[in-house]
């Protein structure tokens, strides 16, 4: 994901904002009325973009990539506790709590920064491919690993490496360009590739493609998250705007349903979201077993089109800004100056 600009925004709201609307105003479960609210909004401030969020829900403590550096904020207050520096243009951060480090992707210097957890002192940086963007750990390879969009490569790494002389391990061609990735922890890692409309299967063990499942009918997927209990993935689509849900086994779809404008993630903690940019995080409920229904359609502030999700406190955190209107010849909004936010969404009751 660009921050901002991985597919122009403004362009992805003009294509499928009229289709989402109608199709969220044709469902009778969607709504504001439903178990999840907006709870409260964190205004951070601060200067740089925004891209994904991570949650260290047992410390209770945000990551949030800001452009240039990576601010670390209290989960409960908002309150930063650390800035991580040395950034060129961040996207997403991996934890790995076991070797006591965390791992920054950063597109523009192709590499990502590896930094102590504890400390938050900046250990090195790793070198990867071009476009370093979704990061996440595979406990079933023991490799944190990284997709690089333009390189069309997903970049295993060894998370005690040493910095300064280690390399990362050599890269597994996708044949597309890869967004985001969820892994099952027992060797399977689903990775979107958003210019083919398909989903691919990794072997994390071996580190080769083992197949690519189309995701229509959605197109353009970007948001990719994964229910490892019940072996679904919830692949967020920009082209039309849908959630689709897919047999991580086989690659079936098993519903297809309506979401907002510009989506860019997708989590699960029970039920599963998407988060879209035209403000609005819609809800989906598996209600029997392969059949899902929207349970409810949560307003959020524009903009808000990534999240973080901690699913024991069925909490999830989207960052956002306000947002000037986007000037003549310009592609997507602009930010206003110092009104970064991140907005609580909490579920309140059934």
């Amino acid at each position: 994901m660009k921050q901002f600009k991985s597919i122009p925004y403004v362009l992805c709201l003009s294509f499928a904002v009229l289709t989402a609307l109608q199709a969220q105003a044709q469902s009778s479960t969607a709504g504001e009325t439903g178990p999840y609210q907006v709870a409260r909004t964190f205004h951070v401030g601060g200067e740089g973009g925004w891209d994904y969020l991570t949650v260290d829900a047992e410390n209770k403590l945000l990551y949030v990539p800001r452009s240039t550096h990576t601010m670390v904020l209290d989960a409960r207050t908002g309150k930063t506790v650390a800035d991580i520096p040395g950034q060129k243009r961040n996207h997403g951060v991996a934890l790995v709590p076991s070797a006591g480090r965390g791992f920054i992707t950063d597109g523009a210097d192709a590499s990502v920064t590896v930094f102590d957890l504890k400390s938050y002192a900046v250990l090195g940086k790793v070198k990867t491919a071009e476009d370093a963007d979704g990061v996440i750990y595979d406990p079933a390879s023991g490799k944190v690993l990284v997709v690089c969009g333009d390189a069309g490569v997903m970049v295993p790494i060894s998370p005690d490496l040493d910095p300064a002389t280690g390399k990362a391990d050599a890269a597994v061609e996708l044949g597309g360009k890869p967004e985001f990735l969820a892994a099952d922890g027992k060797g399977k890692a689903y990775i979107n590739l958003v210019d083919k409309n398909q989903v691919a299967v990794v072997d994390t063990r071996a580190m080769k493609v083992l197949n690519k499942w189309p995701t229509a009918p959605g197109g353009s997927p970007v948001g990719m998250a994964m229910d490892v209990k019940g072996r679904r993935l919830f692949v967020g689509c920009r082209r039309p705007p849908k959630l689709i849900v897919m047999d991580a086994d086989s690659g079936k779809v098993l519903a297809d349903l309506p979401i907002g404008a510009g989506v860019d993630a997708t989590k699960f903690g029970g039920d599963a979201f998407a988060s879209c940019g035209d403000g609005t995080l819609t809800v989906v409920r598996e209600t029997a077993p392969g059949e899902f229904k929207v349970l409810q359609t949560v307003k959020t502030p524009r903009g808000a089109r990534t999240m973080g999700i901690d699913p024991a406190a069925h909490t999830l955190y989207l960052p956002t800004a306000e947002l000037e209107p986007p000037a003549p010849g310009q592609s997507r909004p602009r930010p206003k100056a110092g009104t970064f936010m991140i907005v609580v969404v909490s579920r309140t009751g059934e």
